[in-house]
Order: C-alpha cells, then sequence, then structure tokens
C-alpha cells in the first residue's frame, strides 16, 4: 500500500514538472481506495504558504478516453467553487490546464477508510456513528435540492468523504445540475460516470437520464439516498433487489443491519414511483422530529446529532446545560470515534473555555482526557498552544484547573514555554488573595521546576517560596518546606550554603506539627547538600531540639534524624587523624596521654574522673626539671592565671613575702603602680617569664578592691576573733601567756628596698611585670620566749625611691635581714600595768600592719616610722610633700 502511495506521489510530481506549472500547494501519497468508481485520485497533500493540510483531487485528460470525461471534471471544480455548506466538502484551491485539473479541498478521508477506524468500536457505537453521518448527508441534499434547486445526480458511497474533524461531508460534484443551468451535464451525459447505473433510479433506468429534466431536484437523490443507507449499514451485503425491474419493495428480512426505527424511511426512500417517494428534505424533518410519521426523532435523539448541537451553541447556553453536555461529554468519551472527539469537541470546548467562567474547571480535564488520543505533533497544536494562552487569563477558576491537571501535560512542555509564557503569570499566584491559589502554586513548581532557568530557580522563585513560609496556612507552610527540599538538589552551591539550612531550621521551629515534621524530613533527604562541618555545626544542633518535642511524632522523626546524622559524622570522624596538634615548646612531652578510644566513658561520673586526670596531667607536664626550685621568691614564677590566689607555702618554699608588723619590724618594700609603663625587659619572677600588661592591671585591681575592703571593715575591727581583746582585762588570758619555746627563735627577715639584680638580669631594666601582679611575702610570725625582754630599738632604715626595677633576690641567695629581732616579751611574769602597756603597744603595732597592707598597692613605697620618733616622722611629712607616699 505505502508503495502504490509513493508510486503515486511520484508520477503527480513528474506531471507537475512537465507541465511548468507552480502550484500554491504540494502534493503527498496517493490513496489508492478511491480509485475504484472514480474519475479522480485522491493525494494528501499541504499548502505552502501556512502548511495546512489538505487533500488533492487530481483527473488528468491525457487518454482519449480520460477526454471525453473532462466537462464532468470541470463541472465538479465549477460546483465545488460556489456550493459553500458545512455539511458539503469545503474547497480551497485548483489548478486548471487545458488536460488537467487538480482541486484542493480541506483534508477528507474516503468513507470506505473512515469506516475501517470504526472496527474496534461496539456495534451500538458504530450505528450512533452511522445515523449521525446520514443526519450530515441527508442535510447537505436537502440543501442542494431545496435551496440550489439542483439535483446530486451521483450519490453513493464514493460521494462521502470524512473530515479531520469526524463530521461527514458531501462532494461527487461531477454531474451536479440545475434544471435552469445551460451547462447541466446530468441530462446529458450522466451515464459517462463509472458505475452510473448501480445508484440510478428507476425512471432513470427506464427513461433515462434527460427524464431528471423534467421531474424533481429531489425526487433521484432521494432514491440514491436509500441505496447510500443500505450500502452504509450492509457494506459487504449485494445490492437490493429492489433496485432491478419490477422494483419491489424491500422487505424487513432483506433490510440487514438497518435499524428498525430507519426501516420506515428506508421503504419510503426506495419507492418505485417518484411522486410519492420521500424526499431527503422530509427525511431530515422526521428524524428531527419536526413532523410526526414513523418512528419520528431518530436523528434528534442521536447523542452525536445531539452533542454537535449543543457545542454549537455551548457560548450560549446557560451553566446548567453547560454542565450537563460536559458530563456527557465525560461518560462518554470513550465511545466517540478518535476524530470526532479531537477534532470537533476538543476545538469547540477549549474556545469556551478561554471565556473562563465557572464551567472552566469541567472543561480542562475533559480537555486533557480528549487530547491523550492524539499524535505528539498534534498534542502540541491542538492542546498546549491553547493551555499556553489560558495561563495569561485572571480567571481564577481557569488557573485552578490549569494547575490541578498540570501533573498530564507538565511532561510535554517545553523549556522555553515554561520560562517566557508560563511562569510570568504563575508567579502572581504566589501573591494571590486566595489560600487555594497560592497552595496550588506551590504545588505545581514541583512539576516544572526542572524547565525553569538558572536565573529564576535560584533567584525569583526563592525570593517567593521564603514569603511562602510565613503565609499565614499551616499547609502553605508545610508545602512550602517540601518543596525546597525536592528543589535542594538542583539548587546552586551557595544558594544551598544560605539557604537550605536557615529555611528547615525556620520549618522545625514552626507551631503546626507537621511542618515540623516537614522541616526534620527535609534535613534528611538534604544531608548530602551539607558540608561535614556544617551538619555538625548548623544542622544537628537545630535538630536536637526536636528531641524534646511536646508531640510524639515530631520527637520519632527526630531521633531518626540524628541517627542519620551521627552515623555520617562518626563515618567521617572514622577517616579522621587522630590528632593535628603538635606541641613545639615542649618537646619533651610525648603523646601518651592523648585520650584515646580507650580512655573514652559512658558515664558521667568516669567523665568527670577523666577530665580532672587530663588537667593534673596537662599541669604537670608544664613545670620543667629548672622550675622546682626549692625556694619560689614570687608566684608568679608558676604558669598560673592571673586571677588565682598563690599557691599555700609548702615545706620547700620560701616564707611569703606578705609584709606584716612585728616589733622587729621597721620597713617595707612594695612597688608603684604608676611606673609600670616605663618597664621593659624581663619581669622580677623565676624564669624571667613575662605577664601581659592586661593581666598585670587585672592583678592591680584586685589587689586594690581587697584592701579597700579591709579598710572600710575598720569600724568593726577588721582583727576581730584574731588573738584577743586588749581591753578585757577581766579575761582569762592564762592559755595565751605561754608557748613552747623554739630551740631557736626564727628571725622574721625584712626585704630590702633596693636588692641587687638576679643573675643575667641587666640593671637598667625597669618595673616590668611588677605591673601585672603585686607580689608580697607575708613574714612568719617569731616565737616569743618565756621572759620577756626589754622593749627592742627599732632601726630606722630609709626607703629610697626607686628609679630602676631590681629584681628580687634568686632563691639560692637569701636576703640579708635588715632589722634586728628580738624575741616579744611574756605577760606572764609582768605586773597589771606592765601587761596594759604591752597590750597597747601591741595593739598599736597591728594597727600599723592594717594601714600599710592596705596602702601596699597605692603609693611606690611606704615606709613606717615609730610615734616616739618625731625628727623621722617629720622627715617622712617632708618627703611627702615633696611627692611621696603619706604616712599612717
Amino acid at each position: 500500500m505505502d508503495l502504490l502511495r509513493t508510486l503515486g506521489s511520484a508520477a503527480a510530481s513528474s506531471l507537475l514538472q512537465k507541465s511548468g506549472i507552480t502550484f500554491p500547494f504540494q502534493i503527498g501519497e496517493k490513496i489508492p481506495e478511491f480509485e475504484a468508481n472514480n474519475i479522480w485520485t485522491l493525494h494528501d497533500g499541504i499548502k505552502k504558504d501556512d502548511s495546512t493540510p489538505i487533500s488533492i483531487f487530481t483527473f488528468e485528460g491525457n487518454t482519449p478516453q480520460k477526454k471525453n470525461l473532462l466537462p464532468l471534471a470541470k463541472n465538479a471544480l465549477r460546483k465545488l467553487r460556489t456550493l459553500r455548506h458545512p455539511d458539503v466538502l469545503k474547497f480551497i484551491d485548483a489548478v486548471e490546464t487545458d488536460n488537467t485539473i487538480y482541486i484542493a479541498t480541506e483534508r477528507i478521508t474516503p468513507f470506505s477508510v473512515a469506516v475501517q477506524s470504526m472496527s474496534n468500536k461496539s456495534s451500538k457505537e458504530t450505528e450512533e456513528w452511522l445515523v449521525w453521518g446520514l443526519q450530515r448527508i441527508s442535510t447537505a441534499l436537502a440543501f442542494i435540492n431545496e435551496s440550489a434547486s439542483s439535483t446530486h445526480g451521483s450519490l453513493r458511497v464514493e460521494s462521502v468523504f470524512v473530515s479531520q474533524s469526524g463530521e461527514w461531508k458531501l462532494g461527487g460534484f461531477e454531474v451536479l445540475s440545475n434544471a435552469k443551468d445551460d451547462l447541466s451535464v446530468l441530462y446529458t451525459m450522466g451515464g459517462l460516470m463509472p458505475n452510473a447505473n448501480s445508484s440510478a433510479c428507476p425512471e432513470v433506468r427506464k427513461l433515462g437520464w434527460s427524464s431528471l429534466n423534467e421531474g424533481a431536484p429531489a425526487s433521484a437523490d432521494a432514491y440514491s439516498l436509500g441505496l447510500l443507507l443500505y450500502s452504509m449499514f450492509n457494506p459487504t451485503f449485494p445490492p437490493p433487489a429492489t433496485l432491478e425491474p419490477p422494483h419491489p419493495p424491500p422487505t424487513q428480512s432483506s433490510a440487514g443491519s438497518i435499524p428498525s426505527y430507519l426501516y420506515p424511511s428506508y421503504k419510503k426512500l426506495l419507492h418505485p414511483s417518484p411522486k410519492p417517494r420521500m424526499t431527503p428534505s422530509q427525511f431530515l424533518d422526521l428524524g428531527m422530529g419536526k413532523v410526526p410519521g414513523d418512528h419520528p426523532g431518530f436523528f434528534i435523539n442521536n447523542k452525536l446529532v445531539k452533542i454537535c448541537a449543543e457545542l454549537d451553541n455551548f457560548a450560549l447556553a446557560s451553566e446548567s446545560d453547560k454542565a450537563a453536555l460536559l458530563k456527557a461529554l465525560k461518560e462518554n468519551a470513550s465511545s466517540f470515534p478518535t476524530s470526532f472527539a479531537t477534532r470537533r469537541i476538543l476545538p469547540s470546548i477549549i474556545t469556551a473555555l478561554e471565556y473562563g467562567g465557572p464551567s472552566a474547571p469541567l472543561i480542562f480535564p475533559l480537555v486533557l482526557q480528549l487530547g491523550k488520543s492524539l499524535s505528539p505533533s498534534d498534542y502540541t497544536s491542538t492542546i498546549i498552544a491553547p493551555i499556553l494562552k489560558l495561563f495569561a487569563l485572571p480567571d481564577r477558576g481557569v488557573r485552578m484547573a490549569l494547575l490541578d491537571a498540570l501533573p498530564e501535560y507538565a511532561d510535554k512542555l517545553d523549556n522555553k514555554a515554561v520560562a517566557d509564557k508560563i511562569w510570568p503569570h504563575l508567579q502572581t499566584g504566589f501573591t494571590d488573595t486566595v489560600a487555594v491559589i497560592r497552595e496550588a502554586t506551590v504545588k505545581s513548581i514541583g512539576l516544572v521546576s526542572s524547565k525553569l532557568s538558572d536565573r529564576i530557580l535560584n533567584n525569583e522563585l526563592l525570593r517567593h517560596l521564603a514569603k511562602m513560609q510565613l503565609d499565614p496556612e499551616a499547609s502553605i507552610r508545610t508545602n512550602t518546606c517540601i518543596l525546597i527540599g525536592r528543589l535542594a538538589p538542583t539548587l546552586g552551591y551557595n544558594t544551598k550554603r544560605k539557604v537550605l539550612v536557615p529555611a528547615f531550621a525556620r520549618a522545625v521551629k514552626d507551631t503546626f506539627v507537621h511542618a515540623r515534621v516537614a522541616g526534620l524530613m527535609s534535613f534528611m533527604a538534604t544531608v548530602e547538600c551539607y558540608e561535614i562541618d556544617e551538619l555538625a555545626t548548623k544542622v544537628l544542633p537545630i535538630v536536637v531540639t526536636a528531641l524534646v518535642d511536646k508531640e510524639k511524632l515530631v520527637r520519632d522523626q527526630a531521633f531518626k534524624a540524628v541517627e542519620l546524622f551521627m552515623k555520617k559524622l562518626e563515618a567521617h570522624a572514622a577517616q579522621m587523624p587522630a590528632t593535628e596538634l603538635v606541641d613545639e615548646a615542649q618537646p619533651g612531652v610525648q603523646g601518651s596521654n592523648i585520650p584515646n578510644q580507650s580512655t573514652l566513658v559512658n558515664s558521667a561520673a568516669g567523665a568527670a574522673g577523666a577530665l580532672a586526670g587530663w588537667a593534673m596531667s596537662s599541669i604537670s607536664k608544664k613545670i620543667t626539671t629548672g622550675d622546682m626550685q626549692p625556694n619560689l621568691a614570687l608566684p608568679g614564677g608558676i604558669d598560673r592565671p592571673t586571677s588565682a590566689p598563690p599557691p599555700p607555702a609548702g615545706p620547700t618554699q620560701a616564707p611569703p613575702t606578705i609584709p606584716i608588723a612585728s616589733p622587729s619590724l621597721s620597713t617595707f618594700s612594695t612597688f608603684d603602680p604608676g611606673n609600670h609603663a616605663h618597664a621593659k625587659g624581663k619581669a622580677m619572677q623565676l624564669g624571667a617569664s613575662k605577664t601581659s600588661s592586661n593581666a598585670a592591671q587585672s592583678s592591680l585591681a584586685a589587689a586594690s578592691a581587697w584592701a579597700d575592703e579591709i579598710v572600710a571593715s575598720t569600724g568593726a575591727d577588721a582583727w576581730d576573733g584574731d588573738l584577743m581583746d586588749v581591753n578585757a582585762d577581766a579575761d582569762d588570758w592564762s592559755a595565751f601567756e605561754t608557748a613552747p619555746v623554739p630551740a631557736a627563735p626564727v628571725p622574721v627577715v625584712a626585704p630590702k628596698a633596693v636588692v641587687s639584680a638576679a643573675a643575667g638580669a641587666s640593671d637598667d631594666e625597669g618595673w616590668g611585670d611588677f605591673e601585672s601582679k603585686p607580689t608580697v611575702t607575708p613574714a612568719v610570725a617569731p616565737h616569743r620566749p618565756a621572759h620577756p625582754p626589754s622593749r627592742p630599738a627599732i632601726k630606722r632604715v630609709a626607703s629610697p625611691t626607686p628609679t630602676k626595677r631590681t629584681a628580687s633576690p634568686a632563691p639560692s641567695q637569701p636576703a640579708t635581714p635588715h632589722v634586728e629581732t628580738s624575741p616579744a616579751p611574756s605577760l606572764s611574769t609582768m605586773t597589771p600595768e606592765e601587761k596594759a602597756a604591752e597590750m597597747a603597744r601591741r595593739k598599736e603595732e597591728r594597727k600599723l600592719v592594717r594601714s600599710s597592707f592596705c596602702n601596699m598597692t597605692r603609693g611606690p613605697l611606704l615606709t613606717f616610722v615609730p610615734e616616739d620618733c618625731p625628727a623621722e616622722r617629720e622627715e617622712s611629712r617632708k618627703g611627702v610633700a615633696k611627692g611621696g607616699t603619706p604616712q599612717s
């Protein structure tokens, strides 16, 4: 079959080239089924200017036999040009030469070919289709007979065609004639048509074709219509017996598959006498129920006839009538012929859809249902092209119908159409005041996201989704989170880092339960989108907050998420080195104490013990052999926080250097905080370790606050509860008047005001690290002898103002005492008067000690002068006037 079509097309092209004629259409394949009993050859073709599919009827009068039929071909061309009716074959263009005629019409299919497509339909559906087609042919005949006052003269199966829309069309106008027309060919050349007598009426068989000129125009066509009805329902049966003389009336048994409701009309159409014979117009009126008769209304009750009538008036119908029609179309969509559904119904309802309205949600699903049988190319032109226009409509019903049905046609949209024609209108749904439109818009993005450009996906779309996460509707917030999770793999790298964690974190904190679950599931679904450090420092801290959510659904999902993230982190940690830290300052310290897998603990108590052990081990590593000296001159020699209190004195440590007044103490050496800005070089501490100025200021502030607190408490005797109350003479003091006698008195060492520098220290070094932490060494209280000697004389030691920093004596060079000491007298051997004097003296000494301690951080140096030395006190006052420190 394809070979014959190819050969026919090649022959036609050869003829065109030989004739030298330029045609407005291109001739395609030949349809060989049409050649029998016809003067034409039929080809498929394409119109060149707009690529419209057409059919081309070709007549070639290149033989003597064919030349005799040339007038019939020219008559057909003339009648097609002048007759215009919806049920008549539509004329498009023609090319005519001396012996050749080309007629271009709408694309059609011969009835003999179209009826084969109904083989897969049921007998009921085929019957409805045939009755509907018969109604269309009867309408065309009634127009020719009544309006055009003409006789078709050649009505048979070869004159019936089916268009692309599935509608029946009447053609075969080779002998169509009007009795008043001088160019009529029916009455003189009617018998030249191939197999003309097969459809001739009895009067023609008896009197010839010229007899039709005197009769009614419809009489011959009515008889041919009856024969056509028989051939349509019985395509394999021989012609009926009534066709041959004496033309007996047909019987019920000879009707074959003709429906019973058509049989009475069938008999009347085949009446041998032309006057009582039913005309096509009468047959049509009876079928449409306009006149009474046997079984009237067989056309109007036909499903396809009713649908076509309602489709023609669909735009003007009421909403109830539209709903009823759409319901009928949906229920019977599968029973319609493919061409009728796709070419007749679809264009009508798509046109109605463009006007919107309440029926729009019902129309669009039907459009997609009927369009499933279209080829890909036809689907684009028939379905997609109107859809792109519908997105521009502001009607909410149309928009909802488009969005609800998007899964059915999204895969047939191309990227350019989505980005240029759909997205500009689709994004308006994000800001619609109706929540249903906003939610449907969010859901639709997942179907077209792969067709959006990177600019739209990473910029415009995410801006809308950020607002959707704040929507008052909980379902919209939930679906937005789900959508972001689905879009995550397609986003850019930088966009993922900026958007995903904040978006899902917001969902995890949502008040709606399912939104929180969606946030956790989105975190899990996008686990591959995060860097490992981002997973540990940003994602996991957010997810763990949901472990104690009030809803069990959220908690369960949170535990699953944490388990997933921990497995990923553990897998990564297993590939990491044990440590990357190397302590270059302590090369002697080995890494054996670094915690490993065996040192990990599983309980709180074990963790606390392990941490304590590590801390002690870490501190001990920092004490080198040179630091472990028997005497520590300054606490700053040990690497410890400046805010920590000095360590307790051990058996190997020197006495504390905090100065405490005693009977033999005459001077105190301290530092000047005002001179710390001139300090440089190494600090006066063990190992010459330098302390920062910030730490020094912190220590000075702490010492000053401590001294202020002591001074503030002097109103209530800061030494309450220390030793005794000297004014309580009536108390029993016997317990405090005796003390064990030491083997040798321990002298109190007073620090020099200026001492020699430590070994290796420069003489021109300043006060350096004194500003960081004042160091005082308290003296050990001496043992008192059993018998008190006379009151010792206190030697005055000048306290020169330091001009440069001096280092404290090294542990190996003990300080030389500058004050002579004597044992304190015992109160047990004194008289009451001596005892009172001694207690008063001791009280006065305590006051001096308190005052000196409070001023220790407030001046450069402080020298105490006893009250019984007025000369020295006067000299001290002169020093204060010159800028020194006032005396207490």
